[in-house]
């Protein structure tokens, strides 16, 4: 039996090269006979950097935009690529067979105000008083990122999802999260999702997901099932 095609949809300030290609991901995922889907947000790698916050309204149907037409797909996330995958699944369930969501959890039920973090990418001036905020002022800046477009897209990704919507995601989910993630907990999006299981990674935090083993094995084992 074929198995599904694999979108990998990035982090903020990552892409479809740094977040999958470069920690072997994409690899281990041809080893085992998987074709991937490479995909870049807007104003990520590959991808339009535009500098109108407008542009980033609607996220995930870019992802939509996609997906093979008329194929159902697994689809495993990061951080923001994560949330809009949950995002899209609410919308078009019908479109995945499994999902694999790493570094997510309390806060996919927050609308946070993200003026402040975006203003500093803007501005390139680091916040002494905020570790994250001066870690993406600082990623910004790589070779290839164009922080005007980053900045754009930190002020429009934010929308939260509800139980409610939740609910109408019954396939298969994976929830990968670091037991030191500013992102958890997770209790409450498992009690929401209707078919998950939580795996949890000792002594790791947000930004070392991507390149844990025991995200990659979760994610590879999840995704082997047939069913």
């Amino acid at each position: 039996m074929t198995q599904p095609r694999v979108l990998l949809a990035h982090g903020f300030l990552s892409s479809f090269e740094l977040n999958w290609r470069d920690t072997g991901f994409v690899d281990l995922l041809g080893d085992t006979g998987r074709t991937v889907i490479p995909f870049d947000f807007p104003g990520h790698g590959t991808a339009d950097k535009p500098h109108d916050p407008e542009a980033y309204a609607d996220l995930p149907s870019h992802i939509e935009a996609a997906l093979p037409p008329d194929e159902v797909v697994d689809a495993v996330g990061f951080s923001m690529g994560a949330v809009q995958l949950l995002h899209l699944a609410t919308r078009r369930p019908e479109r995945f067979r499994r999902l694999v969501l790493s570094g997510i959890g309390e806060n996919v039920f927050r609308s946070h105000d993200a003026s402040r973090v975006a203003d500093a990418i803007e501005s390139g001036e680091e916040p002494d008083d905020d570790g994250t905020a001066k870690f993406f002022v600082q990623s910004s800046k790589i070779p290839g990122n164009d922080p005007l477009a980053l900045a754009a897209c930190m002020r429009r990704m934010h929308a939260a999802l509800t139980e409610d919507d939740l609910a109408r995601v019954k396939l298969p989910v994976l929830v990968v999260l670091g037991d030191k993630d500013f992102a958890g907990p997770a209790d409450r999006l498992m009690s929401a999702l209707p078919d998950a299981r939580l795996v949890t990674l000792r002594n790791t935090e947000h930004f070392a997901t991507p390149r844990s083993f025991g995200f990659i094995d979760a994610a590879l084992d999840f995704l082997a099932a047939e069913a």
